[in-house]
């Protein structure tokens, strides 16, 4: 692959994204809602539930720190 090839080959990509961001955007709150509990229900269909919690305790503990340095 030249350059030039990999350059156009970015650009159709950025196009499609471009594309999907904006389908994204402008996606009716019920759609939005849908793909969420769709995502929601594959994780814990595949046993992903576990394995996302882990960190969360650390996650909570740096969101309290920037409340309070913040004093939010």
């Amino acid at each position: 692959m030249t350059k030039e090839e990999a350059e156009q080959f970015k650009a159709r990509w950025r196009l499609v994204n471009d594309f999907t961001d904006e389908e994204a955007r402008c996606a009716p709150p019920e759609v939005r809602l849908r793909q969420t509990a769709l995502l929601y229900e594959a994780a814990q269909t595949f046993g992903w539930s576990e394995s996302l919690r882990e960190g969360e305790d650390e996650v909570r503990e740096r969101w309290r720190r920037l409340k309070e340095i913040y004093r939010v």
